[in-house]
């Protein structure tokens, strides 16, 4: 279990920090702007999230995961507004409600890859 946490620890930071770089990317298509880099984001941490839940067996790992990143990203998009890293926007409300929203689909997702109880 420590180890599971200890892993999803710098497994958020990274995420956390790629995906606020990652999230402001947009195509512009027949003038409708497409924020491919939101999705892109959220598409790194719902892998991230898969890998620790099967490496470590248990759900523990990426819901550490997921609540870190979304800390980080909270305390990012409520810097003062000169400092802001996460804008209120679409690019910015898709990365900061898409990590809940990932979070809970890789909870459930990863439920199956939890070790059967053992029988003496």
């Amino acid at each position: 279990m420590a180890g599971g946490i200890a892993a999803a620890v710098p497994a958020a930071l990274f995420v956390a920090a790629a995906g606020t770089a990652l999230h402001r990317q947009q195509w512009m298509v027949s003038g409708v702007v497409l924020p491919w880099g939101a999705v892109a984001a959220l598409v790194l941490l719902g892998s991230v999230q898969l890998l620790l839940g099967a490496a470590f067996r248990s759900v523990i790992p990426p819901a550490a995961c997921g609540v870190l990143c979304y800390v980080l990203a909270g305390l990012w998009s409520n810097l003062e507004p000169g400092k802001r890293l996460i804008a209120a926007d679409v690019p910015g409300y898709l990365w900061i409600y898409g990590i809940a929203a990932v979070t809970v689909l890789m909870l459930v997702w990863c439920r199956r890859y939890r070790e059967p109880p053992r029988r003496a």
